[in-house]
């Protein structure tokens, strides 16, 4: 498969040297969904508006499936023209997740999120909708030079955690520097009490393993309850798993929750589980730490494991029921060790703040503004 991406010539966005620089972010929507990556995009939107930056977001729906289908949807952002909006220049693109990134753009800034996962890191496994097809494979091999292509074209590539940073360079050679942000709440997060329950939080999806956490239940004989907040497509599976597994009684599926309702839960909770596969990110990490509270985890999480440490901020084990089970004992027996744990993981993010991130994302901008004001003799 060849796919030539529309030529474009040497687009004309000057920097701003006498009114608010305007800046979009670019994002991807999936209908009906939202999750930790919506919430990243309205935190990040707030925090350019509260700069006195004017900022705007621009989403497009992704459809995954068939594979094909994902090439539509890379040359739907390809042939935006995002360099004016109402005869004014656009001074600054923010890119985020695919395909948001390959837009063009002369001042692109990218921010990834994570690539197409199921072309990467998921492929091979039962979380990718990739065959072993040669049409699978020739779409697959198109979007690795996609993404190679439209990566480059950004004048500074920064990634959410150091694990994306990894992978973009693994499998495309491509270097990033993290860019490490708080979560949505910050501000709010607060402690009550250590309650006798584990509680944990988000999508029900595959790769976040909330079955692990149900079969973990069973394989421990304490008497450890557990809340879990959130929707998605495996509810159903989990709620029946939870009955075959004899832990109904020691389970509560809460469903989507308030704001409010999360920072109870958090505040009150003994412990917080988290443990899904090679997570980008994590914002259940930094909640449960900016409310004092250790995070049980598996060794194979991602990005939790660059702030969880077994035995000083949380629990690390090996994946699987019995494992898991050792360390929500660990967690049981040792109540005043796991609050511990939870000041030592408040310490580690308390210092996390947007101010940075504002200050890389815009750095290209002030650059090119300082440059024009060096040609202009100094004058605006």
């Amino acid at each position: 498969m060849t796919v030539e991406f529309p030529g474009y010539a040497e687009m004309d966005c000057p920097p701003p040297l006498d009114r608010p620089p305007r800046i979009l972010i670019c994002a991807v929507q999936v209908p009906f969904v939202s999750g930790g990556a919506e919430s990243h995009i309205e935190s990040l939107r707030r925090e350019f508006a509260a700069r006195d930056y004017l900022v705007d977001v621009i989403r497009l729906p992704f459809k995954w499936y068939p594979p094909r289908q994902i090439i539509n949807d890379v040359l739907a952002w390809r042939l935006l023209d995002l360099t004016h909006s109402y005869g004014m220049p656009v001074d600054l693109a923010v890119v985020t997740r695919f395909p948001s990134y390959c837009i063009r753009h002369p001042r692109k800034v990218a921010w990834v999120l994570h690539q197409h996962r199921q072309a990467y890191d998921f492929l091979n496994t039962d979380l990718s909708d990739f065959n072993d097809s040669p049409d699978d494979d020739e779409v697959r091999k198109c979007l690795y030079e996609l993404d190679s292509r439209s990566l480059r074209e950004c004048r500074r590539i920064y990634a959410n955690s150091q694990n994306v940073a990894g992978r973009m360079k693994r499998f495309l050679d491509i270097e990033s520097t993290p860019l490490y942000h708080p979560p949505p709440l910050t501000g709010r997060y607060r402690t009550e009490e250590y309650g006798d329950y584990i509680f944990t939080a988000g999508r029900l999806e595959r790769n976040k393993r909330v079955d692990l956490l149900l079969q973990t239940l069973a394989a421990t004989d304490r008497p450890v309850r557990a809340v879990i907040a959130g929707r998605g497509p495996m509810e159903p599976d989990l709620r029946e798993m939870a009955a075959e597994l004899g832990v109904s009684d020691r389970v509560s599926f809460a469903g989507f929750i308030s704001d409010e309702e999360l920072l109870s839960h958090y505040a009150r909770c003994g412990a917080v589980w988290y443990g899904p596969l090679d997570e980008d990110y994590g914002y259940v990490t930094l909640e449960a730490f900016l409310s004092a509270k250790p995070v049980i985890t598996v060794c194979d999480s991602g990005g939790v494991l660059e702030f969880v440490e077994d035995g000083v901020t949380g629990y690390v084990g090996q994946p699987g029921a019995e494992a898991m089970a050792a360390q929500l004992n660990r967690w049981h027996e040792s109540p005043s060790r796991g609050r511990d744990m939870g000041e030592a993981g408040r310490e580690r993010v308390c210092r996390l703040s947007w101010d940075h991130v504002i200050d890389a994302l815009t750095g290209v901008l002030r650059d090119d503004i300082a440059r024009v004001h060096r040609r202009n003799g100094g004058s605006q």
